[in-house]
């Protein structure tokens, strides 16, 4: 019957191993099995031997499976718990097979030097045999090696329950129980001659039918998994279907990069954005090639920054697919670790072509607008900037007309003539610096950002707008440091918003009387390394119901105002990185103040 058990055992974990060769601890509790099943005979053999040869020649040849049987058993325990030292396994198969050495060759087996007798005694209704004789010493060997067995699966149980897999660890406890039990009844028979049957195959089917429980709920665990992975899939194919049609109505590319063995994936909406067919293979460098040249370093870059610090990745590029119809893609992404170690990037990649056409359209009429604000400017400077040029012009026609006097002398003072020559440069000079000021104002130019002198650009505006105070009747107070670092922008439209908030300045001072006209420019460096510019007045003011709307378009206090002048002033100033904002003067009058970015801490960034 116990052999029965065990044949049947070996065969079916046997035709698992034969289905999946990857489940080792099928097969070696198959040898374990078979083993265990020969070793039933050689007992059976033992229980019915008439004579001490005979009980003889059955211990002996009984070693061979038993030896199978303890190795197997070592590396099942091994393999299957994940568990214990190998030096110990390599131990225990070692000594057991060297007990082979003195079971042949030195008395008449491994347990004794001779059996002298064999007695025969009453056993489950039946006579069985129990030899008598003297022990062989060299029988420790094989006892030590059972005991080195029974030390390696403690070890191994008690680290497979550190590791809180208590069932494992239980099943290990149960295979020692029966080892103990069955090392104990060989040490009572064959060195304390205790008058017992050998009959270690009972501990041994219970020792199986654990090895056996733990393997079938493993089978019973992994057919629940099957069903679990089964509708896992199922409802994994219903998401990918939702998310492919949602990708596709929406025009999403979707992408996944296996950094570990440099692969990507991507939907067929990815590879039509760069122009890749279906069936053509994805690599970085393949994909770097169909990115602009401009942005080629830039989207590389923000790929290994997303690799080894951020994370994250987001970009905008511009791509040349083989047909050549340049294109804007945006793509977002995050990378997936393990351990610490990045091992998978996905993300999504859409086009943004429109919107950046879109957005250029609007630069461009942006560019239009402001170019039109500041010829309106110009038009209500034009007769203070004609004063101003009519002043340089008539010195020279004065000083020309003085030197042609001199000149007819017939010893003329050619030391005065030259001083009068000099100052007719001068005053050339001069009247080009306004003709160049007003053509730069005029001029439709995009953003050109580079470092700019504050007090230059404050004294440039100032030069503009001096004579159509004086015309007004109004006071210009300038409080510009000429210690303020550099500020980053477009000189041109900086001039513009200057020039804007001086004009609104000196138009809210109409009414009030001459001695208050006044507009104060200042500037200053504030805590945060961004330069402060101020414009104030002591006109009328901004009711506090409007201080929110003036930056609105086309919404003016004034009666012939256009309602652009500071919307565009405020699309400038955040243009360059700065703000700009009104508050009301408790004196009287308006303040205005934007921020402009230092030009070295720009370029740092």
């Amino acid at each position: 019957m116990v052999a029965s058990c065990c044949l049947t055992l070996a065969v079916i974990n046997l035709l698992v191993w034969v289905r999946n060769r990857r489940e080792w601890a099928n097969l070696l509790f198959s040898i374990t099995a078979l083993s265990m099943t020969v070793f039933t005979f050689f007992e059976l053999w033992m229980l019915r031997a008439g004579t001490p040869a005979a009980f003889t020649i059955a211990i002996r040849w009984a070693h061979v499976p038993l030896l199978v049987w303890i190795a197997s058993l070592a590396w099942f325990v091994r393999i299957y718990l994940d568990a214990g030292r190998l030096w110990l396994v390599w131990s225990v198969c070692i000594l057991r097979t060297l007990s082979l050495v003195p079971n042949f060759l030195t008395g008449t087996n491994l347990n004794y030097q001779q059996i002298t007798s064999v007695h025969r005694v009453p056993f489950l209704g039946e006579l069985i045999s129990i030899p008598v004789g003297i022990p062989n010493p060299w029988m420790i060997v094989g006892q030590v090696s059972t005991l080195l067995l029974i030390v390696f699966i403690a070890d191994a149980s008690v680290t497979v329950w550190r590791r809180g897999d208590r069932r494992k660890a239980l099943l290990g406890g149960s295979i020692e129980f029966f080892l103990v039990l069955g090392l104990g009844q060989a040490m009572l028979l064959f060195w304390l001659n205790v008058q017992l049957p050998i009959i270690y195959s009972i501990p041994a089917l219970g020792m199986l039918a654990v090895m056996a429980y733990g393997l079938s709920d493993d089978v019973l665990r992994a057919s629940q998994l099957v069903d679990q992975l089964q509708l896992s899939e199922a409802e994994l194919r219903e998401s990918t279907n939702r998310m492919t049609l949602a990708a596709e109505a929406t025009n999403l590319g979707i992408w996944i990069r296996y950094l570990r063995r440099d692969e990507i994936w991507a939907n067929e909406t990815c590879r039509g954005l760069f122009g890749f067919s279906v069936a053509e293979h994805l690599d970085i460098d393949g994909i770097l090639r169909r990115i602009h040249s401009e942005d080629r370093e830039a989207v590389r870059e923000g790929w290994a920054r997303a690799i080894d610090r951020d994370g994250d990745y987001e970009s905008e590029f511009r791509v040349v697919p083989a047909d050549g119809q340049m294109r804007w893609l945006a793509s977002r992404g995050r990378v997936e670790y393990e351990g610490g170690v990045a091992v998978l990037s996905r993300g999504v990649l859409f086009d943004i072509t429109d919107r950046k056409q879109a957005e250029h359209e609007t630069d461009r009429l942006q560019i239009e607008i402001a170019h039109v604000g500041r010829v309106s400017m110009m038009g209500q400077l034009a007769s203070a900037l004609a004063h101003e040029i009519n002043q340089p012009l008539g010195a020279i026609l004065r000083n020309a007309e003085a030197a042609e006097i001199f000149l007819q002398d017939p010893s003329p003072d050619l030391i005065e003539v030259r001083a009068i020559l000099a100052d007719i440069r001068k005053d050339d000079q001069r009247a080009g610096q306004v003709i160049d000021r007003m053509r730069g104002m005029l001029k439709r130019n995009k953003l050109d950002t580079q470092p700019v002198e504050v007090t230059e650009l404050v004294s440039d505006v100032v030069a503009m707008v001096r004579a159509d105070a004086l015309a007004r009747q109004s006071r210009l107070e300038i409080d510009v440091p000429n210690s303020l670092p550099r500020v980053c922008g477009d000189r041109v439209q900086l001039q513009q918003v200057l020039l804007n908030l001086i004009l609104n300045g000196l138009d809210s001072l109409q009414g009030t009387s001459r001695d208050d006209r006044l507009v104060r420019l200042s500037a200053r460096l504030d805590e945060t390394q961004t330069v402060e510019i101020t414009v104030s007045d002591s006109g009328q003011g901004i009711p506090t119901e409007k201080l929110q709307r003036v930056f609105d378009p086309f919404f003016t206090t004034k009666t012939k105002g256009m309602g652009m002048g500071l919307p565009i002033s405020r699309n400038i100033i955040e243009a360059h990185s700065g703000r700009l904002w009104a508050e009301d003067n408790r004196g009287g009058g308006a303040i205005f103040r934007f921020t402009l970015p230092v030009a070295e801490r720009s370029v740092a960034v």
